[in-house]
């Protein structure tokens, strides 16, 4: 109250109900002490130092009262072809109701909370709202088996689950409730389940005494919430690796680590700037949907989710979604491209895709004469492909093209700003035109806080190779023209 003038707790009072935007601008302008503390070495920074930061703060809060709540936060379109829209300030207000909800039935600090859910508006709003309570993030891919399930959800120790009946693919359901239902059998943990009626089907099996309608848990709900005040390194967020080639690994992640890093991507190399708009195909469980949610909030741009197949029921159907979402920023892996390659020129050049600034692409490596038929074809030769690669641990990218400079087919333009990254070869020196290994030199905001209950796991798997540097395990090449390549993994330390 000092440093705003502010005479007693009622003027306090007054002027936060009165001027919403000075107040959560000022929530937030609280100092830290030191942005990183590297007093225990690099493998264990700490961020923002004495800081208080809830990200939903960030990304929410503090828009109420502003122009940016009139924005939109996010387009939903369906399969089927239905379509939602809600603004930031309409999603602030369902965020709150879900967060009273989440508290009612026990919820709050430190509970780890799972997502499994389809790629709807309901995912995003129990997102935030865990996030809002002070919970911890469980993303889970909506395509998990059983099994997986039971790992995540026994490895995290989660109170509860949000889930969905199902969703559709190509045209037919595919159940959801019947597998979490097999899985939470196996988690004694997890006290709570709601069910949000997606497919609106009347006979979705359920628990009395745990299961709950997501209308149900939300009704007579105020939309208004307070935030849960938490440190910038409390925990916001663990997210498993795919386990492919081992046990799967819960990476670690705070408020001030994932959100700030994945929106830095964005703003820095990808050029996302307020009022832009990003799709970006991905599943909440794999770690492109929870960049593509903290970043565009942050940044005060767009998203766009998607449920269903892109190429149904036509391969045209990705280029009209741009068209009609006005993208501007599409994000696409190179298998995708591939695989729509094969059906011609027709479905793209039936697209006006005049919105596109840029396509990012991840996930896989790209061929030579696909980079060239998505650059000269479905962007006319004129607007840049973004290769961008990194990694759950990274909360983002290493590498990133960019929107400035002339790219090579398949090539990075270099690391993403505040990666300290380098390309060795077998005695840890640096290589230039040959392959050798990834690394990191220095800490970077992002950097997973280790993997959940499983310390040493995370020291052997970057940091026992090389003192002080982290060994990604990715093949690398740095050409004569300073660009860099991925050219696959040198091991199989993680997979995403």
């Amino acid at each position: 109250m000092d440093r705003h003038d502010l005479a007693d707790l009622d003027a306090l009072q007054e002027r936060s109900t009165s001027d919403i935007g000075w107040f959560w601008e000022a929530v937030l302008d609280d100092d830290y002490d030191e942005i990183v503390d590297l007093s225990e070495g690099i493998q264990r920074p700490t961020w923002c130092v004495g800081g208080k930061m809830n990200i939903v703060h960030n990304l929410l809060d503090k828009r109420q009262g502003t122009p940016v709540e009139e924005y939109t936060a996010l387009q939903w379109e369906g399969e089927e072809g239905s379509t939602r829209e809600l603004t930031y300030g309409e999603l602030h207000r369902r965020v709150c109701r879900c967060a009273n909800a989440l508290r009612h039935m026990g919820l709050g600090k430190g509970d780890r909370i799972g997502l499994y859910m389809p790629m709807t508006p309901e995912i995003v709003i129990a997102f935030l709202a865990i996030v809002k309570i002070g919970g911890v993030l469980l993303p889970l891919f909506s395509g998990y088996g059983v099994g997986a399930l039971v790992t995540r959800l026994q490895g995290a120790e989660a109170s509860a689950l949000i889930t969905a009946d199902g969703f559709a693919r190509r045209g037919r359901p595919i159940q959801m409730k019947e597998t979490a239902d097999k899985a939470v059998r196996r988690c004694p943990t997890v006290e709570h389940v709601i069910v949000h009626r997606h497919l609106e089907q009347n006979d979705t099996p359920m628990t009395a005494g745990r299961d709950h309608f997501w209308t149900d848990v939300m009704a007579g709900h105020d939309t208004e919430a307070r935030t849960t005040r938490t440190d910038a390194e409390d925990v916001v967020m663990i997210i498993y690796t795919s386990g492919t080639t081992g046990p799967p690994k819960g990476t670690v992640h705070t408020h001030c680590g994932f959100p700030i890093k994945g929106a830095q991507d964005m703003y820095h190399p990808m050029d996302l700037k307020p009022g832009g708009t990003m799709y970006w195909m991905s599943d909440m469980g794999w770690m492109m949907g929870p960049w593509l949610v903290f970043g565009t909030l942050t940044v005060g741009a767009t998203m766009v989710l998607y449920d269903g197949a892109p190429d149904y029921p036509d391969p045209g159907r990705l280029w009209r979604m741009v068209d009609d979402h006005e993208v501007t920023h599409l994000g696409v892996s190179p298998t995708l491209i591939r695989a729509l390659k094969t059906h011609g020129n027709a479905p793209v050049e039936a697209a006006d895709r005049s919105s596109l600034r840029a396509i990012g692409s991840t996930g896989s490596p790209w061929d030579p004469e696909s980079w060239r038929w998505c650059f000269e074809t479905v962007l006319n030769g004129e607007t840049p492909i973004l290769n961008y690669s990194g990694g759950t641990e990274i909360s983002g990218g290493i590498l990133c093209g960019n929107v400035l400079e002339p790219l090579k087919p398949a090539a990075f333009s270099g690391p993403v700003p505040g990666m300290d990254a380098d390309v060795v070869g077998p005695d840890g020196d640096p290589v230039r035109g040959e392959v050798g290994e990834l690394v990191l030199r220095a800490p970077w905001i992002g950097m997973t806080r280790g993997f959940w209950g499983d310390d040493d796991r995370y020291h052997e798997a970057y940091w026992n190779r090389f003192d002080d540097v982290w060994v990604h395990g990715d093949f690398a090449a740095i050409d004569e023209d300073g660009l860099w390549y991925i050219l696959g993994r040198s091991d199989d330390t993680i997979n995403v």
